[in-house]
């Protein structure tokens, strides 16, 4: 168990299991639902993004949750990618993803307890290099990013073709 922001509540940071999917699907639609304004590309109407059943079982992923008095509050993955480039120093890395804490949990340190674990987890795959993406106009999300120690790197832009 973990301490945050020097709370006495404990804070319990854990692999998900099969029991928890469907409040990681009610956390998956928060993501969505956060993501909607900065992404004019998404359809209308429900959608998904990930195969969270997968992500349980699969040994090139680790989905983490984080648990306070037996609710779960947050989420995270981090899943083995191959490089994108050939000239890139590193064959393999992490890319994380789905990171959620639920809106009445934000600024507690949540988001940085779930990547620590996330990051030893690569650690112990081998993996030197952890990537994610984060919408460009999603301040909030750039900061606590930054904030654990990620940098912007790339970005990538988009055109509609009218």
């Amino acid at each position: 168990m973990e301490h945050f922001k020097n709370q006495p509540i404990p804070m319990l940071i854990r692999q998900a299991t099969i029991h928890d999917l469907p409040t990681l699907l009610q956390f998956e639609q928060g993501v969505i639902n956060a993501e909607r304004p900065f992404d004019p590309t998404l359809i209308p109407g429900a959608i998904n993004y990930y195969d969270l059943e997968m992500f349980i079982t699969s040994p090139d992923v680790e989905l983490l949750v984080a648990e306070l008095d037996g609710e779960l509050v947050g989420s995270g993955y981090a899943r083995i990618k191959p490089s994108e480039k050939v000239y890139f120093n590193f064959d393999r890395f992490a890319y994380l993803g789905f990171m959620f804490v639920s809106p009445q949990h934000r600024g507690k340190g949540i988001n940085k307890l779930i990547i620590d674990e996330l990051k030893e987890w690569a650690k112990a795959q081998g993996l030197h290099e952890l990537r994610l993406q984060v919408y460009a106009d999603n301040e909030g999300a750039v900061r606590a990013y930054e904030k654990v120690g990620f940098c912007k790197h790339m970005i990538e832009m988009r055109m509609e073709v009218e």
